[in-house]
C-alpha cells in the first residue's frame, strides 16, 4: 500500500489545479462533481464549512466515476473521523496544530497540513509530513515567498491556496515546489446557484490547461 505521503504526491499530480468548493445544498454536488471532472479536474476539496459538506462528500465518492474528492478546513480530529466515513480520500487543513499532528497519524486519510512560515514548515516536516498547503497563499508573499522557501527547505512540496485563479495560477505552477494549486474560481457561488454546470465545465478546462513547463 503506498503511503500517505505517496498517496498526496499522486494527488498533487492529478491536475494542475485543485478545486476548492463551499456548497450550501448536497443536491448539487454530484452534476457540480462531474461538471470538474469532464473538465479535467478529478481531485476536488469540499470544505467543511457548511453543514451540506459532508453530505456532499458522500454523495460525490459514491456516485461520480473518476473523482478524487477530499475535505478541507479540517480543525479539529472529529473532522478526520467524520470525513472518513463519509468517503473522503484525503483532508486539507488551513493550519496546524498539535492535536491535528497527532491524530493526523491514526487517520488513513493523508492530510495536507497548512503552513505560512518556514517554522510552521519545519514543524510539518519533522512530523513526517512533506506535501503542505501554502495558505493565504497571496497574502503571505505568494510565488516570491514559496520561491524564497524552495532553497532552505528543497525536500518539500505545496499546494499553494489563498487568492489564486488563471491570472496568477502559472507563476506559482512554475515553482519546482509547487506541482499544484488550490482555487475557488471553478466554482462560483453564482454558477452553483443557477445550475451553471457548462459554466463550470469551461473553468475547469481553463485550470486544466494551466499545465507546468
Amino acid at each position: 500500500m503506498r503511503s500517505k505521503q505517496q498517496q498526496l504526491a499522486d494527488l498533487f499530480a492529478l491536475a494542475p489545479v485543485i478545486p476548492v468548493v463551499v456548497i450550501d445544498d448536497a443536491a448539487l454536488a454530484v452534476p457540480m462533481a462531474r461538471a470538474l471532472v469532464a473538465g479535467g479536474l478529478p481531485a476536488i476539496e469540499i470544505t467543511l464549512r457548511t453543514p451540506a459538506a459532508l453530505e456532499a462528500v458522500r454523495a460525490i465518492a459514491q456516485e461520480v466515476e473518476g473523482a478524487v474528492v477530499g475535505v478541507g478546513s479540517v480543525r479539529t480530529p472529529r473532522d478526520f473521523a467524520e470525513a472518513e466515513a463519509a468517503g473522503a480520500r484525503f483532508a486539507v487543513s488551513p493550519g496546524s496544530t498539535p492535536g491535528l499532528i497527532a491524530a493526523a497519524h491514526d487517520t488513513a486519510l493523508p492530510w495536507l497540513p497548512g503552513a505560512a512560515t518556514a517554522s510552521e514548515a519545519m514543524t510539518l516536516a519533522e512530523a513526517g509530513l512533506a506535501h503542505l498547503k501554502f495558505f493565504p497563499a497571496e497574502a503571505i508573499g505568494g510565488a516570491a515567498a514559496l520561491k524564497a522557501l524552495a532553497g532552505p527547505l528543497p525536500s518539500l512540496r505545496f499546494c499553494a491556496t489563498g487568492g489564486i485563479e488563471p491570472g496568477n495560477a502559472p507563476a506559482y505552477l512554475a515553482l519546482r515546489n509547487v506541482p499544484c494549486v488550490g482555487s475557488s474560481w471553478c466554482t462560483p457561488a453564482d454558477a452553483l446557484a443557477s445550475r451553471d454546470w457548462a459554466e463550470i465545465e469551461r473553468r475547469a478546462r481553463v485550470c486544466a490547461a494551466l499545465r507546468r513547463e
